[in-house]
């Protein structure tokens, strides 16, 4: 998934939103880098990035990518599922989108110096121009594309990433059933995972007295 659905998904607390967020700027071991709760954020984007690569229905989604493209139909179904979550947003939030996004810049942009110098670059451009509202409409589909391929131009592969938003227009009913069809089992996946790791903060006193 993409910037805005990880918003959407980790935004139980201020510090979870942040660990959300950072999940695509920081790999590795997390050590003691981040707060307890931003570390958990960081998890959940992970474990929210696992359980999408190996979803049927996202398989079948990057199959109707075309063959051109096929190596990149991840990063291109991530980007389209965002759109359609910005389309389909009052079906899953009760916070109108541009209010939503708003007190995600207003939870990112105080702590700006401590990210990833990419993260730093790019959050300030993100807020200014509202990227994550502005998934509703297709040419700010296209320019997230175009931004994307210029990130891997060093691999000259990815410069089909450029024009990739022609695999959504080609497919759009098919990529938007099956969005439709699975955000509500990410969602659901989601919730679990946060009851399993807040019974597991609560218990663990009595789990280390066992030990």
């Amino acid at each position: 998934m993409n910037y805005l659905a990880h918003a959407f998904l980790s935004r139980s607390s201020p510090e979870l939103l942040i660990g959300g967020l950072l999940g695509d700027f920081v790999k590795g071991a997390l050590g003691e880098r981040y707060a307890p709760m931003v570390r958990a954020g960081i998890l959940l984007h992970r474990a929210i990035d696992r359980y999408t690569d190996a979803h049927a229905i996202v398989h079948a989604s990057c199959a109707l990518i075309s063959p051109a493209r096929r190596r990149f139909a991840a990063i291109l179904v991530d980007v389209f599922y965002d759109h359609f979550l910005a389309c389909y947003w009052q079906r899953y939030a009760d916070l109108p989108l541009e209010a939503f996004t708003q007190q995600v810049y207003a939870t990112l942009l105080p702590h700006t110096a401590s990210y990833p110098e990419r993260l730093q670059r790019m959050l300030p451009r993100m807020a200014a121009d509202d990227w994550l509202a502005s998934y509703t409409e297709i040419e700010s589909v296209d320019a997230a594309l175009h931004g994307i391929a210029r990130r891997f131009q060093r691999y000259p592969r990815a410069a089909v990433l450029a024009d990739g938003v022609q695999e959504l227009l080609h497919n759009y009913a098919a990529l938007e059933q099956h969005f439709q069809d699975f955000f509500p089992e990410l969602s659901g996946f989601v919730e679990t995972a946060q009851r399993e790791a807040q019974s597991a903060e609560v218990n663990a006193p009595s789990l280390q007295r066992l030990a």
